[in-house]
């Protein structure tokens, strides 16, 4: 099945992301692929079947979120140098979201700008990372404020890829599929309910859906300066937890669950979002085994990272948080007494 990005408004970028089994891939061109050791070990030769081109290079990276940085892009873009490869070559971001984002990263700094093509393997970047065009990386002032809106040329989402994830690595991408859901579509996240995802074509089906309102939610707004924002549901919280934990207690998914059950407190105490419907999206979460507790040690300085957010902007916090299951809304101007009222709810386990 194929699902398109047509960005007609800004750029007219169109491309597909394709989900179904890896096809053949052509290049008349150099080819360098991005991955890490722990994909390289078990799917790189699966790849490198499936490409033919003028040259074809390896370049493999530290394996972690920790090695998100400025200096792991200028390792790869050195490679590309290395390898003389020049406006027409096309770097392979062939693993989870951090490989995406800094393959497509280095793509848009080489030489201004090379194209790149997506190969996800984890379910994180299969529903999410993989589609859109944001790149970049981590710094010590917070995750992803070093980066581009870079558009792949093409996705390739083949779900066999996911039968060797680890089963933390596959829930935290169930908190990237909750999240489109609790925003957006009701009956998605009813049939979330009881979807056995362990089953190959419901899981193809839950790909899907998430893939489609992704693609929805980016042609309409490419670089986030309305709906997109939406996405960011769980990530304003789950963002300054990453960051206090240095980007080594949590993946990703993990702190974007704790940071949804934290947006759900601060929606019923603004009345946009029941008790009811809040333990409905943490006991989902809980049965996906994902975290739903953190113990904020810190209420002040938990709340002064939220504006080295960027979606916060002239001192002002954007909350991106559920109206409803299936409905959102982007609130700014909260009193800071009240955000620091419920981020004291997580002094203490919960």
């Amino acid at each position: 099945m194929i699902v398109s990005i047509e960005l007609v408004n800004t750029q007219n970028i169109t491309y597909d992301i394709t989900i179904d089994k890896l096809p053949e891939l052509t290049f008349d061109t150099k080819v360098v692929v991005v991955t890490n050791p722990t994909v390289a070990g078990f799917h790189l030769e699966t790849l490198l079947k499936k490409i033919s081109a003028k040259e074809l290079h390896v370049v493999t990276i530290p394996d972690g979120e920790k090695y998100k940085t400025l200096e792991t892009v200028e390792n790869i873009l050195n490679e590309c140098f290395e390898h003389k490869l020049d406006r027409k070559s096309l770097l392979i971001a062939f693993g989870g979201g951090v490989i995406g984002d800094m393959t497509g990263f280095t793509a848009s700094l080489y030489q201004r700008g090379i194209d790149f093509i997506q190969v996800p393997t984890t379910l994180l970047s299969q529903v999410d990372a993989s589609v859109g065009g944001k790149t970049g990386v981590n710094n010590k002032y917070g995750k992803n404020l070093i980066g581009a809106f870079y558009q792949p040329k093409a996705v390739y989402i083949d779900p066999e890829f996911l039968k060797t994830l680890p089963p933390r690595e596959f829930a935290a991408g169930i908190a990237e599929i909750v999240k489109m859901a609790v925003m957006f579509n009701k009956e998605y996240f009813e049939f979330l309910q009881d979807a056995d995802l362990s089953n190959e074509e419901v899981l193809k089906e839950a790909i899907r859906k998430s893939v489609e309102l992704k693609a929805w939610v980016v042609n309409q707004d490419e670089k986030e300066a309305g709906i997109r924002a939406v996405l960011n549901y769980g990530h304003t919280f789950g963002h300054v937890v990453e960051n206090e934990t240095n980007y080594t207690t949590y993946l990703h998914g993990e702190a974007v669950a704790i940071g949804m059950v934290m947006a759900n407190a601060l929606a019923i105490e603004l009345g946009l979002f029941s008790e009811e419907e809040a333990e409905d999206v943490k006991n989902f979460l809980k049965k996906s085994s994902l975290p739903t507790e953190y113990v904020i040690k810190d209420v002040d300085d938990f709340y002064e990272h939220f504006f080295l957010d960027k979606k916060s902007a002239n001192n002002s916090i954007k909350f991106i948080l559920p109206q409803g299951i299936g409905n959102y809304k982007v609130v700014k101007d909260i009193d800071e007494s009240i955000v620091k009222k419920v981020l004291g709810q997580f002094g203490a386990e919960i």
